[in-house]
């Protein structure tokens, strides 16, 4: 695995953990939680499927 695998694996878990304690905080309703997780899934699916295509 090379360095250009590694660094955005890296920073992206850096994002996540950085981002996730206010995440949990703002959702502190499970009706919420779920609404959000779920719109957040809609969306990182959109993105993959569409740079699936696009770099085909």
């Amino acid at each position: 695995m090379g360095l250009e695998k590694i660094v955005p694996a890296i920073s992206l878990i850096a994002v996540l953990i950085l981002v996730l304690p206010a995440f949990l905080r703002s959702n502190s309703k499970l009706k919420q939680f779920l609404t959000n997780l779920s719109i957040w899934a809609i969306i990182v699916l959109v993105v993959m499927i569409v740079s699936y295509f696009i770099l085909k």
